[in-house]
């Protein structure tokens, strides 16, 4: 957006003399109350305030702490549900709740999802050690003095694994940095699909449209949804939003199928692998700022 266009706010005032940031850096200046009523009232997207925004970063700064650390501890041998326990013991001691933990219905067993090679998402921790060349993705989101924090990252099991699962991996990667960077006020929804499908399918790869990313921050889920595929949700981003992206790549079928006993592990239709990353971020003033800190190995 250039100082001389159209403020993304709708006064119909220049970017220079309406919202553009008087000091470099990721304030919020206040939004004009107008836009922060049409947006939760016609799209259910709530524009955080600056004592919002503080509790959503500390709580995504935790979320990515323990994710790192349960992440350093997924080796071959090591059950899911011993990551499961370590990350809640993190959770404890940090005086933060496991946001998953008796979440939705049926209610999530546990505390943290860990997807395994052909799960996509919502996978359930169990006594299976985990093997040389698999590929697990873990999941954590904490609720810190009523904020929500949300993140996730892939492990390969050993370092290294099969060309099909490798390749998931480092697309979902991919997918998910490219569509950060394009993040700034003004552009719409429907731009970060446009960013991801097209690279996913250029690699060879399927994007899943049955789970889509979310608002977070206030609510586990809030609005909007953020697909991952093309669509058409024009709505212009606004400084003070906060969401996630957290593309699933397939390697094969984009459709999935969730498991009808425990009613949460969703798996590739045709047993393919599937990976997927996720970071919370916030819209600032001038583009957009990562509050989940985790690190890639």
């Amino acid at each position: 957006m250039g100082r001389n266009d159209p403020c993304w706010c709708g006064s119909w005032k220049k970017w220079k003399k309406c919202h553009y940031p008087v000091e470099r850096g990721d304030s919020i200046q206040a939004l004009p109350k107008s836009v922060a009523e049409q947006y939760y009232h016609e799209y259910d997207i709530i524009i955080k305030t600056e004592e919002q925004i503080a509790g959503i970063r500390a709580s995504s700064r935790l979320a990515a702490k323990i994710l790192d650390a349960t992440c350093a501890l997924a080796k071959a041998g090591v059950t899911t549900q011993e990551l499961n326990d370590f990350a809640d013991r993190m959770h404890r001691e940090a005086g933060a709740i496991p946001a998953p933990l008796n979440y939705g219905h049926p209610p999530f067993p546990k505390s943290i999802c860990t997807s395994l090679n052909e799960v996509i998402c919502h996978g359930i921790p169990n006594d299976i050690p985990l093997r040389e060349g698999d590929i697990v993705n873990i999941d954590v989101t904490c609720i810190l003095n009523g904020y929500y924090g949300d993140c996730s990252r892939m492990v390969v099991i050993g370092g290294k694994t099969t060309p099909e699962r490798q390749l998931v991996v480092d697309v979902a990667y991919e997918c998910l940095m490219k569509a950060c960077a394009i993040l700034k006020p003004g552009i719409f929804i429907s731009d970060i699909g446009k960013v991801i499908e097209p690279y996913a399918i250029s690699r060879g790869c399927s994007v899943v449209n049955q789970f889509v990313a979310h608002g977070i921050g206030i609510e586990f889920h809030e609005g909007p949804q953020i697909p991952h595929y093309q669509n058409s949700m024009h709505i212009p981003l606004v400084p003070g939003m906060t969401f996630t992206i957290e593309p699933m790549i397939n390697a094969g079928v984009r459709a999935a199928v969730v498991d009808r006993n425990d009613q949460w592990t969703a798996r590739t239709k045709d047993g393919k692998a599937s990976g997927q990353w996720e970071h919370t971020l916030l819209i600032t003033q001038t583009g957009y700022e990562i509050l989940t800190p985790w690190t890639r190995d």
